[in-house]
Formats: structure tokens, C-alpha cells, sequence
């Protein structure tokens, strides 16, 4: 929390039993759920694709988009078939970047591995609606 996003993602990555290849677009400083809630996305991603994908790479990706919205994506090459349905882990990811006014968006057939994207809102604005993710 004190170094900030970008710092605790390259930390979790150098942890990560598999190899991970990660692009961190931006150093800016966000409000802390937010940062909270893209780590806790990127974390439980790379504990759960050690747990059960088989994966031999990940990919994380974190940058911002007009400004006023954080856009994280994690990717592995394992064996997909993970179900949000199945286990509290996902469901809770979901809900945690929800209750910011984020989307998180999980795909993962069968032999293609697992994504996760998140888009979380990063300035107030009024009306404004975040957009589902895509």
C-alpha cells in the first residue's frame, strides 16, 4: 500500500510459482480501494491458476483509459474451465470490484485458459456509468 499498484503487482509476480509477463502502463496513484481491489483481482487470479490451470505463463496488463477508468487483465495459458459458479473466490473478486462501480468479466473454456478483466472506475463523476467490460 505504500509503493503503490504497480510495486505490489511486480512483488505478487516475482512470488508467482508460474512465470508471469507483466506491462504496467502507468505508476500513477489511485484511490485505495480501488488499488485494493485490482490487487486482490491479480492476486486471487495468479493463487488460482497455481492451484488448478496447469498454466505455463501469465499475462498481466494494467493501464488507464481516458483517464478516468484502471483496466487490469489477467490471462494464463492453462487449462481453463474455471466457473465463477464453483467456489467463493471468483464470486468475491466480482463483488468487491462491483461495489466500486466497476465490471469484472471472467472467461475460461476448456483448454484455452482463464482471463480475467477488470474495470474499475477511478474518478468521481457524476451520472457517469462505468462501462460493462468488454
Amino acid at each position: 500500500s505504500e509503493a503503490g499498484l504497480g510495486p505490489a503487482l511486480e512483488s505478487i509476480a516475482l512470488r508467482s510459482p508460474i512465470p508471469v509477463v507483466l506491462q504496467v502502463a502507468t505508476r500513477e496513484r489511485f484511490p485505495q480501494p480501488v488499488e485494493a481491489a485490482a490487487y486482490f483481482v491479480a492476486s486471487e487470479s495468479l493463487a488460482n491458476a497455481a492451484k488448478h490451470s496447469q498454466a505455463s505463463r501469465i499475462d498481466i496488463a494494467l493501464r488507464v483509459d481516458d483517464g478516468r477508468l484502471l483496466l487490469l487483465s489477467v490471462r494464463d495459458d492453462g487449462a481453463g474451465g474455471a466457473d465463477p459458479g464453483q467456489g467463493s473466490g471468483l464470486v468475491g473478486l466480482r463483488d468487491r470490484v462491483e461495489a466500486l462501480g466497476g465490471s469484472l468479466a471472467i472467461e475460461s473454456k476448456l483448454g484455452e485458459g482463464t482471463s480475467l478483466f477488470a474495470v474499475l472506475p477511478i474518478r468521481d463523476e457524476p451520472g457517469a456509468r462505468t462501462p460493462a467490460v468488454p
